[in-house]
């Protein structure tokens, strides 16, 4: 299978960008498709906090963090980056990768890009749907209404939102569900993946003692968004035979 950068950002703070990562990152382990991730929130991520052994912390406004997602996409025994880009950073990186021809590259075929895009309640996080099409052409562009964070109702309507929407002929839409806030703070307190959580673990593997209300509250949660990532054509791709196949060799020569 070609290396696959996904990319997941949103250019307002405070919208769930990491906690789509995390959950995005999870659906894939769930799944045995090996993943690696690299983190922007430079020095101190949270991504990484979540997923210490796959995730490394980046810069990407430096030359050389740069080329550590992009030079070993070929190379690397793990065929699936996910980058958590800073909170506000989308624009930017969009942008620098536009300039040194990361998304002449994809669009050329040389490997396959996807762009998670998470919106929030606002207008102006809408607005940002717009000012990004420029560079979301050719690639697979997925709008991501996050709910998790959220505890009222979003400030637009439906009719608001598809008005945006209908601008980006190449965009797919999926919901993050809301996720009960004593879960989700739990499982924050934690450290632990969402999958982890549900099965009772701690980061050390062993047992915990999370309560079992709230592991049913995630469990359903994670339950609604394999189906919402499993109707994306980026994932079918990634769920195809061939690539199973491919990945249960990978996992057979790291055994090795």
């Amino acid at each position: 299978m070609k290396p696959l950068l996904i990319l997941v950002g949103a250019d307002k703070g405070g919208v769930g960008k990491t906690t789509t990562s995390r959950a995005l990152l999870d659906f894939l382990a769930r799944k045995n498709v090996l993943a690696r991730a690299f983190d922007t929130e430079n020095p101190r991520g949270t991504l990484h906090r979540f997923y210490p052994n796959i995730t490394e912390i980046i810069d990407l406004e430096e030359v050389r963090d740069q080329m550590k997602v992009l030079d070993t996409m070929q190379e690397a025994a793990v065929k699936v980056s996910v980058v958590d880009l800073k909170a506000g950073s989308m624009s930017r990186a969009l942008e620098t990768f536009e300039n040194i021809g990361v998304l002449e590259a994809a669009r050329g075929g040389d490997f396959d890009m996807a762009l998670f895009h998470v919106v929030g309640p606002s207008i102006a996080s809408l607005d940002e749907m717009g000012e990004i099409a420029q560079y979301t052409k050719g690639l697979s562009y997925i709008v991501a209404r996050n709910f998790i964070n959220e505890t009222n109702f979003f400030e637009w309507d439906e009719k608001t939102f598809k008005k945006y929407f209908a601008g980006l002929s190449n965009a797919r839409e999926i919901e993050i569900p809301k996720l009960n806030e004593m879960a989700y703070e739990q499982v924050d307190l934690a450290g632990v993946t969402f999958t982890d959580f549900i099965n009772n673990r701690k980061p050390n593997g062993r047992e915990a003692n999370y309560s079992f209300v709230l592991r049913g509250y995630v469990r359903k949660w994670i339950s609604d968004l394999n189906t919402e990532f499993e109707k994306l054509d980026v994932i079918k791709a990634l769920m195809s035979p061939q690539a199973s196949a491919e990945e249960e060799t990978l996992a057979g020569d790291d055994d090795a």
